[in-house]
């Protein structure tokens, strides 16, 4: 009986502190756009960067300047007795367990932060863009098994279709086995990450007062604090150290942190308005600013079984958004 009051009043707790919030599709869907556009010019930044910056200190680099890129607006919000999770009225179970789901999340983006920069170095800025943008297919996924979302004969179709442009680009337009880059399956290990995360944390923004800024503020603490030992152990403290006092390492760091921070923000804004699917159909085609980018800016050429590739991907990944729309309106009990 009192364990049942007690979940009663921290539903109570949370529907009082969330139904302030009203979303706004119209927003969603403007800084869905903005999303776009920045995911496009991070590979770019990223595979910019002077040769002898390796990936893992480089993840540190940019991970930190997220740190301080995210301070100004987390000290706004702190204060703020009616805004954010560290509010003294928010119940503290109801901030512990999100503090918790805050940490998890924040150690699985801190590795697929040092795996986006690798399978960009490694695949090729646009392989690893194209790849990486399969990241929908992840989320779908992820809502299955984390709310036992039932799959159609039409989404596995969609599905199938995708794996099959995703083969092709892995084998250069080849279709050999033997020709499947590993260094692709490598950036594919970025949008299974991202899926499991954004799944939980758009959940945990439904459900507390935890503010977009917050939860950014969170993850790129945890992930300067994780790539920082790691980097340490690696590379040596003493190199760690020394990039930080070299100032071309320095901007890059900071250029691919500031807009990695303000895609983050922006992002974690959008979901709070629209569903994560909705979001992702607006930002699937980033791929192709990033190629007119690498054109243009790192001289990269454009190969025919990447435009290939890309259209068998954008085509499925649609469908399957699409008909991940259409199950919802038909479900009004799922919620992500």
């Amino acid at each position: 009986m009192v364990d049942k009051q007690n979940h009663s009043q921290n539903l109570h707790s949370i529907n009082k502190i969330t139904q302030r919030f009203y979303p706004n599709r119209r927003i969603g869907i403007k800084l869905s756009f903005i999303s776009l556009i920045l995911l496009g010019i991070l590979p770019i930044i990223s595979n910019s960067r002077p040769s002898t910056l390796n990936a893992l200190n480089f993840a540190f680099y940019l991970s930190f300047w997220e740190l301080i890129c995210s301070l100004p607006l987390f000290f706004y919000e702190l204060p703020q007795s009616s805004v954010g999770i560290f509010q003294k009225s928010i119940d503290s179970k109801i901030q512990n367990k999100t503090l918790l789901i805050m940490g998890i999340t924040g150690i699985i983006f801190s590795i697929a932060t040092f795996f986006y920069v690798l399978s960009f170095e490694k695949a090729g800025t646009v392989n690893a863009a194209i790849a990486i943008q399969t990241y929908p297919l992840f989320s779908i996924l992820m809502e299955f098994v984390l709310f036992k979302k039932k799959k159609r004969l039409n989404e596995l179709i969609f599905t199938l279709v995708l794996m099959v442009g995703i083969y092709y680009l892995g084998t250069e337009g080849t279709w050999l086995i033997s020709g499947f880059s590993p260094w692709l399956a490598l950036a594919l290990i970025v949008p299974i990450l991202w899926s499991i995360a954004h799944v939980i944390i758009k959940h945990t923004l439904d459900t507390s007062p935890i503010t977009p800024n917050q939860v950014t503020f969170i993850r790129v603490l945890l992930s300067s604090l994780i790539l920082f030992g790691i980097s340490s152990l690696v590379n040596g403290i003493n190199v760690v150290f020394d990039g930080l006092i070299n100032l071309e390492f320095q901007i890059f760091g900071f250029l691919m942190g500031i807009v990695y921070y303000l895609e983050l923000v922006n992002w974690f804004y959008a979901v709070k308005h629209v569903d994560v699917s909705v979001a992702s159909s607006i930002t699937t085609p980033n791929p192709v600013i990033t190629m007119i980018f690498a054109l243009f800016i790192l001289k990269e050429p454009i190969e025919i079984y990447q435009l290939v590739a890309m259209i068998i991907i954008f085509t499925s990944l649609y469908g399957l958004l699409w008909l991940g729309r259409v199950n919802n309106h038909k479900n009004n009990n799922y919620k992500i």
